[in-house]
């Protein structure tokens, strides 16, 4: 496994990706809900949209620049329709759905008989980009000297694997196992990633809720009562993202997302603090970041980063894309120095200063994570970039 020594991340006010789309974006994604239009029609407002957000981000002193996912219904899109291999089955049948994954229980609850999912019926391959033509577009519009800031985010490897799990995920006859499945799929993100770096990108972030799902006692229990191997399942996520991270270019830095879902309305789907992962994720998922939820009690206390190895970097989730309420610099500096405190008490034991060197901050998701968005409004979401940024400032005054 090869782990490129980042100490940081591009800047140490971040946020995690997807923005409040602009409002003439959002008519036309309803026109195109209710039949109105085609997605062609979209484009000439994704690509103004994508402008607007650049523009937004540079303005407020957000350096890392993504597109707001702009041009995605939801977050995870873009991905595994465009694989070979991957076939969209629009009414697969709730049965093939495991009722312990905690988004899932919901669609159970809600009396849901049947939803749109991807099944693996061939071999994968990549015969298109992901994202490649995204990046193009996002490179055409900043300045040349700032193509190296620009973040692609991407879903896990794992995200409609753990909707199935191992026997309802792909055809028998074409792969005998995760392992298997995981290798093919891990080579497609591989060839993406490199594609993306040869024309100029530094920072991948793969999106990946799953692993705060093992955070959860209704999900461990509900697998324990399916005679699911959980812990062997958590080995095999973190595995699969490492099969895609493998080999990747030292100046590539690669971060993992973790939320506890952020659906409409910014719904959440679980709860649960990190005590459970930490250990294992920490120490043996092959990335450089990790950006962790913690906007609310429900993701615990800062606790579990006492298992940080001294080269990797926690971006602390502090601010809350889910309710426009203002949190305030005072309490995001109190809440980094608690975060501080269990640094400096780990083993292998570090100064305040390497500590602090290990942390950043951000939202704890994005914003509009499915195109409708968060119940907040641009003028809520600039408030908090602004305040995210005046913190680091604060903070980290040499860093900014």
């Amino acid at each position: 496994m090869s782990s490129s020594l980042h100490l940081r991340p591009p800047f140490r006010a971040e946020h995690v990706g997807s923005l409040i789309r602009t409002r003439a974006l959002y008519e036309k994604r309803r026109d195109l809900e209710s039949g109105k239009c085609t997605k062609d029609d979209l484009k000439p407002l994704e690509d103004e949209a994508i402008k607007h957000v650049v523009k937004l981000q540079r303005d407020l002193g957000i350096r890392t620049i993504t597109d707001g996912e702009m041009r995605r219904e939801l977050f995870f899109e873009g991905v595994f329709e465009k694989l070979e291999g991957m076939t969209l089955i629009p009414n697969r049948p709730i049965s093939t759905f495991k009722p312990y994954i905690p988004h899932v229980a919901f669609m159970y609850a809600a009396g849901i008989q049947e939803s749109e999912t991807i099944y693996c019926t061939g071999k994968i391959r990549r015969t298109k980009p992901f994202y490649v033509d995204d990046f193009k577009y996002l490179k055409s519009v900043v300045p040349p000297e700032d193509v190296k800031y620009i973040k692609i985010t991407m879903c896990s490897p794992s995200w409609f694997h753990q909707r199935h799990g191992s026997d309802e995920s792909y055809d028998l006859s074409v792969y005998k196992n995760d392992d298997e499945f995981f290798d093919d799929l891990g080579k497609a993100y591989r060839e993406e990633i490199q594609e993306l770096y040869s024309l100029g990108c530094r920072h991948i972030q793969i999106d990946d809720p799953t692993f705060c799902y093992f955070c959860s006692e209704f999900m461990i229990s509900g697998m324990e009562k399916a005679a699911v191997d959980h812990e062997a399942l958590l080995d095999t996520y973190i595995r699969a993202i490492n099969v895609v991270t493998e080999g990747r270019p030292s100046d590539l830095t690669v971060s993992v997302h973790m939320c506890r879902g952020n659906y409409k309305g910014g719904v959440h789907f679980t709860e649960g603090g990190y005590d459970r992962i930490a250990i294992k994720l920490f120490n043996t998922l092959d990335v450089d970041v990790f950006y962790l939820e913690y906007d609310t009690d429900r993701a615990g206390d800062f606790a579990p980063l006492r298992h940080l190895p001294l080269n990797k970097v926690a971006v602390l989730g502090l601010v809350t894309t889910k309710n426009p309420k203002l949190e305030t610099v005072d309490e995001l500096k109190a809440r980094v120095e608690e975060a501080v405190e269990v640094l400096c008490q780990a083993e292998p034991r570090r100064s305040r200063e390497a500590a602090l060197n290990q942390l950043c901050i951000s939202a704890q998701c994005g914003f509009a994570s499915v195109w409708e968005g968060n119940p907040v409004t641009e003028e809520d979401e600039i408030k908090k970039l602004s305040l995210l940024v005046e913190t680091a400032k604060q903070i980290w005054p040499d860093a900014i």
